[in-house]
């Protein structure tokens, strides 16, 4: 313990050196800074990852249009993006591509297990990383760059198996993930959640992030008439599921799904079973009092609805602007160290700020249930 204190000491310490060198013996301020976006951008979680980049690109052309300054000096913000495909190595591609680019900082990675991947290609270059990947493994690498724009899956865990023991009538459950370091943690803490409250998992399954073949599952539910099933898994995976049960005639049925099945693709899984709910850190922008206004700039602008959490990472970016105007710099060491002690102005969600680990320290999981082609919020809370 006395080892990983001094050595954060030390990170941070040396943050804090890089960001006094840079203020103190470089007053230059570039007429560029470049902002890093790695996502997937290819692959079956494309919608989402564009959406991640649209954030980011809508809030960068209205600094930029507002005549973004750093210290006086006007500077021109641009969005550099690189896909990572969802997979680790293509991830590491990316981060080391960005940079090698000399990013100002990046907003970056949906997934869990290519977060962990990149963190400490980012940290080694002292670029500040913004996920919206929930694993808390990433954060307890200890990384001084590392910062998460939402609650993490030790929340959601909970929720879901809090949600999920709450099935009036359930008998037998069923768990499943997709094998990735998301789906298999939230699928892991759901069931210790379960078997808390004393429920029965007759079904226990991991299958990778790709399967689409799922009859041997659906025959298992079937058979061991399993009333609530907890699917972390891709949104069409378990629709490809909900295709399976049906062809079978299992259809009484609840589903509880993560945040990766709360999506629009998602919707037209209504109807297949009785009940299809959702637990997710990203929360829908029309909680939120300006959530209607982000809406309707982003409908204008890319002539589609959000399809994930494009306002969470356009809130992300206004922060980061925000850290570059308070160090007076578009150096990653000067930006990382405002970052870690900033309470950063949010436009859509309020604030955005972190504690020592890098977790947002206002994260909430809400539960959302599925009605009428629509995601409608049953319950949300930062406790559980």
């Amino acid at each position: 313990m006395t080892h990983e204190m001094d050595r954060r000491r030390f990170a941070a310490g040396a943050l804090a050196l890089g960001a006094g060198a840079w203020l103190g013996g470089c007053s230059k301020v570039p007429d560029t800074a470049r902002i890093g976006v790695a996502q997937p951008l290819s692959g079956p979680l494309a919608a989402l990852g564009q959406d991640l980049l649209n954030g980011v690109q809508l809030a960068v052309d209205e600094l930029n249009k507002a005549g973004f300054s750093i210290g006086g000096k006007r500077v021109a913000l641009e969005v550099v993006a690189q896909d990572d495909r969802a997979d680790p190595a293509s991830g590491r591609a990316a981060a080391q591509q960005l940079v090698d680019a000399g990013v100002a900082a990046v907003v970056g990675h949906l997934n869990s297990g290519v977060s962990l991947e990149t963190a400490p290609i980012y940290a080694a270059r002292n670029v500040p990383q913004l996920i919206i990947s929930t694993n808390p493994k990433i954060t307890q690498l200890g990384l001084p760059t590392t910062f998460r724009i939402v609650a993490n899956d030790a929340l959601q865990a909970r929720a879901i198996g809090s949600f999920a023991a709450s099935q009036q009538g359930a008998g037998a459950f069923a768990v499943a993930d997709d094998g990735t370091p998301y789906g298999k943690g939230l699928a892991e803490g759901a069931a210790a959640e379960l078997k808390k409250a004393g429920k029965t998992i007759a079904v226990r399954q991991s299958f990778d992030d790709k399967t689409v073949a799922f009859a041997e599952l659906a025959a298992a539910l079937k058979r061991e008439k399993v009333d609530v099933f907890v699917c972390m898994l891709n949104d069409f995976q378990a629709l490809a599921l909900l295709q399976e049960l049906a062809k079978i005639g299992h259809t009484r049925m609840t589903l509880l799904g993560g945040d990766l099945v709360k999506t629009a693709d998602m919707t037209k899984g209504g109807g297949l079973i009785d009940d299809i709910y959702a637990t997710s850190p990203v929360l829908d922008v029309t909680e939120f009092t300006t959530g209607r206004q982000f809406l309707q700039k982003y409908t204008a602008a890319f002539q589609k609805p959000p399809a994930y959490g494009g306002h969470y990472t356009y809130d992300a970016m206004y922060v980061i602007s925000e850290a570059m105007k308070k160090a007076g710099s578009a150096d990653p060491a000067a930006i990382t160290a405002a970052l870690r002690s900033l309470n950063g102005y949010a436009p859509v969600t309020g604030t955005m700020t972190w504690d020592e680990a890098g977790e947002q320290r206002y994260g909430a999981v809400g539960v959302y249930e599925l009605r009428r082609g629509n995601w409608e919020l049953r319950m949300r809370s930062d406790r559980w």
